[in-house]
């Protein structure tokens, strides 16, 4: 795998200097150019990087790309629904999904309809078939002063195909050698043109199995303690522990290697999915038709369905579910009225959701050229919706019906029963969760040279834009109720219009000198406006060595479910340390326990600032070798966050009586109570400042009458990671070090591309307080290798094979972080699917 920067891309480019270039646009300037290089770092993996890489979805290979490494939310182990169950996005510099723009064709397109983590929006770039896409431009540099929110860390424009002609159909299927695992996919690219108009169809499929807990191994349990971690799993056990008399009593029936004082232990691991099974379909078609020879109008229309599931351990259930057994229960083992304190309807299954995504964008514009200026008009409408079902047969208890049943003496929760399917189908319920998110938006732009300074020609882009966008997230009413318990829930609605408008001038002060000024106003109708600045720089000294810098303002608003929270839940797992304060086994207390944490919506919530910067070169040694380096300084204030719960908990929660941290009334001898919830909010609390250097390098070696290699290397070192005056670069899930180097060997009709990646070791947790002052361990490094093999048959038929993680390496041991992750790995920087073996057929006719 090979991602080539812009130095490369345009020395490949350049066969013929004598011929005409076309003025194209690159991301980070609405200004056209005739060369691909501009003062801007722009990373771009074109088609034939896409193939040579192995994967079939866009997840799997941009968490590969050491700038876009750190933080990039994906399905991977998601089975909470205070996210987006199905979804992926990406993170640049690890700012987070909701610091990165992603666009396609260069416009912005519809978030998804559920957030991330409760209240981030993001793009689900799920939603984008691989096969569709021509090239994908990552901009790592803020900009605000060119494309408004969201461009904090960069910029990812994805270019999809056209101008096709012809038709493709491309078939491939793979699988692991460890757990039970594949994946199918398969396209077919349509095209048709004539002198004045044109026409590309594309269709595409996607599908995966899953990957159990169950299956996972060492990496499936909770209980770490084996292995040197922690053990983990759940005070809410199967069977349970209850309240009799005023004391917690553990069950008369709870296997040995279960009890831990009056606690019977669960381990909720091998239930959750490590990697969902999931099934994707879309098409995307793009036309134009030129009516003269300055004017041409232009489609683009996308459709995509997408189908995954999301699995969690059987309901767990605790003293603030109410659940009461009478002494009269037949199988009641105590002969007293009892509460239940801590269980798991483990017979009514583990909690599915199937969850269906579809989303849906058109474009309609006109285009042309009027005296040497070009300009664009265009119209939008997106539509990102996703709904989410438990059937009765996916483990859904209601806490009424289930009380009911245990009333009546048909359910017995003692013992680790399972009851019978009648009863177990009065006590559970179907659920469903809709969300829905909508954009509809309007720009009109020019460009094209506007003045003479001196002997040079200044350049000038300017344009408009409207956007209306509106987004809801509607759990089951039966969560509003309360009847449904230990499972997160999220509501949120809002909407809201923006307009804005933005200039850029591309100054040339002679041959080898020119800055580029942008500036942007954005006025949004829930908090105000905005005004953004940039400034780059570019200087050629020599013909073969570019210097560049770049400064920037940039900002983030407030996104649609931060504004319109309403009662959301998520579940973190803590101790309790005001009623634990000792670890003592016997303390009930002191068991593992996922306790809820409220938040509602946070008023007056304001856009986050960034300011940015960047200093690089990039030095064309020859035809076959080139360089490119580049220091880089993100600054990220009035950062929209959580409050940090620890704080929350430290503040309220010895106080029995607070109405923020909620406790049951303490037992018989207690001054706390059982924590009930936690109250909490979204504010403008927090700040990011990160720096650190990206190189780049390739080196074209012929072998005479062996073809040729060329070897490349991509890397990302960040030296600081600053979080609220705590610096992270190092600690968990930040390493210092990421890179992609690869050699790619062609001869003929034959290829070989081998790619190794790094991911360099970092520390384990540490609480956030102790990040700079405690001594962990260090989780190892990591190197992944890749190889592929591709030979064309003829000139119409291309075969493939190859191997990810050729040498099945596992994940480096994490001990975790206690909530997240708690299977002995890392799981937002390492991919425990181990070695993956695919092959691809792909024929033009």
């Amino acid at each position: 795998m090979c991602y080539g920067n812009i130095a490369s891309a345009q020395q490949a480019d350049s066969s013929a200097d004598t011929q005409q270039v076309e003025r194209i646009e690159v991301t980070g300037s609405r200004i056209k150019r005739n060369d691909l290089e501009g003062a801007a770092p722009i990373d771009i993996i074109n088609r034939e990087d896409i193939a040579k890489s192995g994967f079939s979805n866009l997840q799997q290979l941009l968490e590969r790309t050491p700038v876009a490494g750190t933080g990039t939310f994906s399905t991977r182990g998601n089975n909470q629904d205070s996210t987006a169950n199905g979804g992926a996005a990406i993170s640049l510099r690890g700012f987070g999904s909701d610091a990165t723009l992603v666009l396609i064709n260069g416009r912005r397109v519809a978030v998804s309809a559920f957030a991330e983590n409760i209240a981030n929006s993001f793009v689900d770039i799920n939603s984008i078939p691989v096969a569709a896409i021509e090239r994908i431009e990552i901009l790592k540099d803020g900009a605000s002063a060119v494309y408004g929110s969201d461009a904090v860390a960069g910029v990812v424009n994805i270019i999809l195909r056209k101008d096709f002609d012809g038709a493709e159909v491309s078939v491939s299927h793979g699988g692991t050698t460890g757990p039970s695992y594949d994946e199918t996919s398969a396209s077919l690219v349509w095209g048709t043109e004539t002198d004045d108009a044109n026409a590309t169809l594309i269709l595409d499929y996607f599908k995966n199995t899953v990957i159990t807990g169950a299956e996972m191994g060492r990496f499936g349990t909770a209980n770490q303690a084996p292995y040197g971690g922690l053990d983990l799993r759940s005070s809410r056990g199967f069977p349970g522990n209850f309240i009799v008399n005023g004391e917690t009593r553990i069950d008369p029936g709870c296997p040995a290697d279960q009890a831990f004082g009056q606690t019977c232990v669960f381990d909720y691991g091998p239930f959750g999915m490590t990697v969902p099974a999931a099934e994707r379909v879309g098409a995307i078609f793009q036309g134009s038709q030129q009516f003269t020879d300055s004017l041409q109008g232009y489609v683009e229309l996308s459709v995509q369905h997408n189908r995954s599931q999301a699995s969690g351990a059987a309901t767990p259930l605790d003293g603030d579910a109410g659940l009461t057994v009478p002494g009269t229960h037949p199988n009641n083992p105590f002969g007293v009225d009892i509460a239940i304190n801590r269980f798991r309807t483990v017979d009514a299954g583990p909690r599915v959701w199937d969850i269906e995504s579809d989303s849906l964008r058109m474009v309609l514009g006109l285009r042309g050229q009027i005296n040497n200026w070009d300009w664009d008009i265009a119209a939008q409408k997106g539509r990102s919706e996703s709904m989410q079902t438990g059937s009765k047969q996916q483990g859904w208890v209601r806490t009424d019906f289930l009380q009911e049943q245990i009333n009546l003496g048909n359910y017995n929760p003692f013992g680790g029963t399972f009851n019978s399917p009648e009863v177990i189908d009065a006590i559970t319920t179907s659920l469903v969760r809709r969300g829905e998110s909508h954009i509809t938006s309007y720009d009109a732009s020019i460009s094209g040279e506007a003045f003479a300074l001196g002997d040079q020609m200044v350049s000038l882009a300017a344009g408009v834009e409207y956007r209306e966008e509106d987004a809801f997230d509607q759990p089951d009413d039966q969560f509003q109720r309360g009847l449904i318990f230990g499972t997160e829930s999220v509501s949120a609605q809002a909407d809201r219009d923006q307009y804005a408008a933005y200039v850029e001038l591309l100054i040339p002060i002679d041959d080898t000198l020119e800055f580029t000024v942008a500036g942007r106003y954005d006025h949004y109708s829930d908090f105000g406006s905005t005004t953004n600045p940039q400034l780059t720089m570019k200087w050629r000294p020599l013909d073969n060595f570019t210097l560049r810098a770049s400064f920037g303002q940039g900002f983030r608003a407030p996104s649609l479910a931060q504004i319109g929270l309403g009662p959301s839940q998520e579940s973190v797992f803590f101790t309790d340390t005001y009623r634990c304060p000792v670890a003592d086994a016997s303390n009930p207390a002191c068991a593992s326990t996922d306790y809820t944490i409220v938040f509602v919506g946070g008023e007056g919530l304001q856009p986050e600032e960034s300011e940015t910067f960047n200093l690089g070169f990039v030095w064309q040694v020859n035809d076959e070798f080139d360089v490119t380096a580049d220091i880089w300084s993100i600054t990220q204030d009035n950062k929209i966050d959580k409050n940090d719960y620890e704080n929350v908990y430290a503040a309220e929660c010895n106080n029995q009586n607070s109405t923020v941290c909620v406790r049951l009334a303490p037992l018989p001898g207690q001054t706390l109570g059982e924590l009930s919830r936690l109250f909490n909010s979204y504010v403008n609390v927090s700040s990011q400042e990160a720096t650190g250097l990206d190189l780049s390098t390739s080196y074209r070696l012929a072998l005479q009458d062996m073809g040729q290699v060329r070897f490349s290397l991509d890397w990302s070192y960040i030296s600081k990671f600053e979080k609220n005056s705590i610096d992270y670069a190092g600690e968990y899930n930040y390493p210092k070090h990421r890179w992609l180097a690869a050699a790619d060997w062609s001869h003929g009709d034959w290829g070989v591309v081998t790619s190794l990646s790094y991911i360099g070791e970092f520390e384990d947790y540490a609480a956030p307080s102790d990040v700079e002052s405690t001594t962990t361990r260090t989780i190892s490094a990591q190197m992944l290798l890749d190889i592929q093999a591709r030979y064309n048959l003829n000139d119409k038929t291309q075969l493939v094979l190859g191997m990810n993680n050729a040498l099945d390496e596992d994940p480096p041991f994490a001990i975790g972080d206690g909530d997240g992750d708690l299977y002995g790995y890392a799981s937002k920087v390492h991919n425990p699917r181990g070695q993956y073996i695919y092959g691809k057929i792909s024929y033009r006719f």
